[in-house]
């Protein structure tokens, strides 16, 4: 059911944002006249192959790679399976140990843990307070048999941006692993480089960046070693098989040209709408807490922790007012458990129900900020009056 209020305000673009219509139209041939498969040999599938490898290369760009080094996936989660579990099989031969940090999507989570009822050794990384992976820490988990390190490079639940670059150089200094990041959040949003930020393997997806759902890729450095994990066809270089997903693809590659271009300018937007959207929850809402780092994080995410009352009743009454956001991860937000990301920041569990994550779009203005902040204090009021929770916080003030 589609609420119906004076003002529709979407703020929740980390777990999609909307298709551009440039994506759109550049997409369109390729689900109507251009139909052919790229593998085939004939002139319709020539067509369809030049089309991917045109992405390929867009996509490329937008992280400083090389065109071959892009294989094309389904999403942000397939990525991270292929990376997690294709490298670390592929390096199995030189040891079994492998080290995530404790605020990964749960793609790399489970992924990692899978491993591990395969024989693989888990270690994971402690954050502190602010979801913060300290290079130092990952340094001290690293072993003699480690073969994989996935660290994410922002983390899209509370916004905090990693040090990759720096936990890189740790790696590198330190072992012989080959280290993975999940860009899912900031490629496209924020500048990525992976020869700057050092890493082997990186993922990311084109419904994060205004791009179409069901395509993404796994950048995989050239000369890295991966085991397929799909069995079938030679697609991509015989490392990813299936045939391709041709219009998705093309939309993903406009989609990350347009970004390439318009990431100074995204930037410089939405970071003091965040900011705005930060400072008046903290200042409107009693008893609100921010999660995640106060400054370096994504640009467009703002997340709290609203005390005494549960984030899936605010995001229901917000909804009712015509504001979509989200309480903890698109994927995780149906579980109705504690966020592990706020649980891992030292975050108690009665507090990390009540989280709320505002991640805004470049259609999001001012004037959608001062709505939503004239909506949420009077729902955070309604509902902390039906809370026994703050019924027990006042009582004992008194």
């Amino acid at each position: 059911m589609v609420a119906e209020t004076a003002r529709r305000v979407y703020a929740d673009s980390a777990a999609t944002t909307r298709l551009l219509p440039e994506v759109l139209e550049a997409m369109l041939p390729y689900l109507k006249d251009v139909f052919g498969n790229p593998s085939s040999l004939h002139d319709w599938g020539a067509q369809a192959q030049e089309a991917v490898e045109q992405a390929r290369g867009q996509v490329a760009a937008l992280i400083g790679g090389r065109p071959e080094e892009i294989l094309f996936t389904s999403c942000g989660t397939e990525s991270n399976n292929f990376a997690i579990k294709g490298l670390a099989r592929a390096g199995q031969e030189r040891g079994k140990h492998i080290v995530i940090s404790a605020v990964e999507h749960f793609s790399v989570l489970h992924s990692a843990r899978a491993l591990e009822k395969m024989g693989f050794e888990l270690s994971v990384v402690p954050v502190d307070r602010h979801g913060w992976v300290d290079p130092d820490s990952v340094a001290r988990h690293l072993r003699e048999d480690t073969i994989l390190v996935s660290v994410m490079h922002a983390n899209g639940e509370v916004g905090t941006i990693e040090p990759i670059k720096e936990i890189a150089q740790v790696v590198k200094g330190k072992s012989k692993a080959v280290f993975h990041t999940d860009a899912v959040a900031t490629a496209g949003t924020i500048p990525v480089d992976v020869a700057e930020l050092g890493v082997d393997a990186l993922s990311l997806a084109a419904n994060q960046f205004y791009g179409p759902k069901g395509a993404a890729a796994l950048w995989l450095k050239r000369g890295v070693r991966i085991i397929p994990y799909l069995d079938g066809g030679v697609q991509e270089g015989g490392r990813r098989a299936g045939t391709e997903n041709v219009p998705a693809i093309v939309g993903m590659g406009v989609a990350a040209e347009i970004a390439r271009r318009e990431l100074a300018t995204r930037m410089k937007k939405l970071t003091p709408l965040r900011r705005r959207l930060i400072d008046g929850v903290l200042s409107r809402v009693e008893h609100s807490i921010l999660t995640g780092h106060p400054e370096n994080r994504l640009p467009g995410n703002a997340s709290f922790c609203i005390k005494f009352i549960e984030g899936e009743s605010m995001l229901m009454l917000l909804n009712s007012r015509g504001v979509a956001v989200s309480s903890g991860s698109a994927c995780t937000s149906r579980a109705l458990k504690a966020s592990h990301v706020l649980s891992a920041m030292g975050i108690p569990a009665e507090v990390a129900q009540s989280s709320l994550l505002f991640s805004l779009g470049i259609d999001n203005t001012e004037a959608d900020i001062d709505y939503i902040l004239g909506v949420l204090p009077p729902i955070v009021d309604r509902l902390r009056q039906m809370s026994p929770l703050w019924a027990k916080f006042v009582k004992e003030r008194r």
